[in-house]
């Protein structure tokens, strides 16, 4: 996908954990800095507290945790602006906000999403794993199992014609984050695919640190960045 005329710098930073609420403000005040040509563009790794999130195209059913349970167990819920249903947060999942400015002239948006899940088809690729898309479905797939989740909000710049984009992708890389966070919700309004991760698949124990450096070199080179 061709969204750049040329090689620009891209800031990457990791966080350990942080909070939603705390990330959504931090992506907020990054988006309006890159449009106003303030900051450069940006790509945040990061983990969240066990967290769901309900996107525009939210079910409410298909949160089936009630409220006390959710308070028992520590969950915070959020109603955002990206795209997509209801999907998990937690320990254990590389989150992805790719903060970076789309030229109108030729855009396409859902070669943008295409571009994001080859990022993970690469990084999964170095490890043996053949990833798959389902073309009814955002998102990377192994079988009929979802390792990673995809939601943007393509924010239409105030100063050009195009867009800033947020949110992004969430890539389960811990065993058995599929029984603890996703177990109470639909995921993604998906009932028939379950849902899997990185050392599910390959039994090898991988930090959530290193694994946002290994995937960070394959998001520069789909992208066309250099370090910023």
């Amino acid at each position: 996908m061709d969204t750049k005329s040329e090689v620009r710098p891209l800031a990457a930073r990791y966080i350990d954990i942080i909070d939603y609420g705390e990330a959504w403000d931090l992506q907020k005040e990054y988006v309006s800095e890159i449009d106003k040509g303030e900051r450069v563009e940006t790509l945040l790794l990061l983990q969240h507290p066990p967290t769901y999130t309900l996107g525009t195209d939210r079910h409410p059913e298909h949160l089936l945790l009630a409220p006390e349970v959710l308070s028992e167990r520590g969950i915070s819920v959020y109603e955002i602006d990206r795209g997509g249903d209801i999907t998990y947060h937690g320990p254990g999942q590389l989150v992805g906000y790719p903060l970076i400015y789309l030229d109108a002239k030729g855009l396409n948006l859902h070669g943008f999403l295409r571009d994001l899940e080859q990022v993970i088809l690469d990084w999964l690729a170095d490890y043996g794993i053949v990833g798959d898309r389902k073309p009814e479905y955002t998102g990377v797939w192994v079988g009929d199992e979802k390792i990673a989740a995809i939601g943007i909000k393509f924010n239409k710049s105030r100063l050009r014609r195009g867009f800033v984009t947020s949110h992004g992708f969430a890539l389960n890389i811990k065993a058995g984050i599929g029984q603890e966070g996703f177990s109470g919700i639909v995921p993604c309004g998906i009932q028939e695919y379950g849902v899997t991760s990185f050392e599910d698949l390959t039994g090898i124990e991988m930090d959530l640190e290193r694994a946002a450096r290994e995937i960070l070199p394959h998001f520069m080179k789909r992208f066309d960045f250099s370090p910023g």
